[in-house]
């Protein structure tokens, strides 16, 4: 009896952790009206990685469709934006890329360097922009995401939630339709190398039209993918996978039960709940630094509430400027 009982609790510590690793953040819309057909812990705090270039992405073309930078503008790069760490495009001090090249090294290959030179042509400093990223993110109904970088690199108070992810893509889709197809790049051409992107679940789903990978130990194996069949259109996102295989088989698991019409509407992008964030976890062992983080409740919101203040400080100078 006694041995039973060893391995019923073996058992079930195994099990326990197996769900506990296992935790991750999934939701699915539809594209055409931000209905949710999907969710799982879609309103919890989670660190974004390089999703974060999503972000990025919006404000080069919100600025270009204001036009104040164009496609074929030429940027020259920075001290700061050449010491970026992988993954990057290899781009030396004052090297020369136009806003197009920018755009497409962001999307197939998640460059670091590429995000920072243009962050840097928009707002000077990428310190900046990542005070304006927050401001719009706000402005757009992102209301539990802070940037604190333009890349994804890991700061632990850069974080956003699988919904706010999800209502970046629709707006990405529904705002920027001359700009939307960069998303699903395959490839392109820069100087003279043919680069190649990394997004598996672009390249090889059956209607897959593009979106964004990320990675970092803390957040897990991220993914925001959009696609298309027969006159269904959806958005998912998923946080925290375990392995990259694992953040794929999420996606394609989610977007074929909503394609087969699994799934009903529960509520609306628009009008989801988003006001149980808490604390994002740290996914992975290979983290580290920031564990303390956890136990670190009243600086976290602090230091949120300081960040958010400057980004009103911003918001109202702009609104004075113009």
């Amino acid at each position: 009896m006694k041995l039973f009982l060893l391995i019923l609790n073996a058992a079930c510590l195994l099990l326990a952790s197996q769900t506990t690793q296992a935790r991750h953040a999934e939701i699915l819309i539809d594209a055409e009206n931000g209905n949710v057909l999907h969710n799982i812990e879609a309103a919890q705090s989670w660190y974004p990685a390089s999703l974060t270039k999503m972000m990025t992405l919006y404000m080069t073309f919100d600025a270009l469709n204001n036009g104040e930078i164009h496609l074929h503008d030429t940027m020259h790069t920075s001290h700061h934006a050449s010491r970026q760490p992988q993954s990057r495009l290899g781009l030396h001090f004052n090297e020369r890329i136009t806003v197009e090249e920018a755009i497409l090294a962001i999307v197939t290959r998640s460059a670091n360097d590429a995000s920072v030179v243009l962050a840097e042509h928009l707002a000077v400093t990428e310190d900046n922009f990542a005070i304006r990223m927050t401001a719009k993110a706000h402005s757009i109904g992102m209301y539990n995401s802070y940037f604190m970088n333009a890349t994804g690199l890991p700061n632990d108070w850069q974080v956003t939630t699988a919904r706010d992810l999800a209502l970046l893509a629709f707006k990405l889709q529904h705002n920027f339709h001359d700009y939307y197809h960069y998303f699903g790049a395959h490839n392109f051409i820069f100087k003279g190398r043919k680069m190649f992107g990394i997004n598996r679940f672009t390249a090889t789903y059956d209607g897959a039209e593009g979106m964004k990978t990320g990675f970092t130990c803390n957040s897990g194996y991220n993914l925001v993918s959009s696609a298309s069949r027969n006159g269904k259109h959806f958005i998912g996102v998923i946080l925290g996978g375990r392995t990259s295989n694992e953040r794929y088989n999420l996606m394609t698991n989610q977007m074929n039960h909503g394609f087969a019409n699994d799934y009903n509407v529960t509520t609306n992008i628009g009008t989801m709940p988003t006001n149980s964030a808490g604390l994002p976890p740290h996914q992975l062992d290979c983290a580290s630094g920031g564990a303390s983080h956890h136990d670190a409740s009243k600086g976290y919101h602090q230091h949120h509430t300081k960040h958010l203040n400057k980004t009103k400080a911003h918001q109202r100078k702009h609104k004075k400027h113009h």
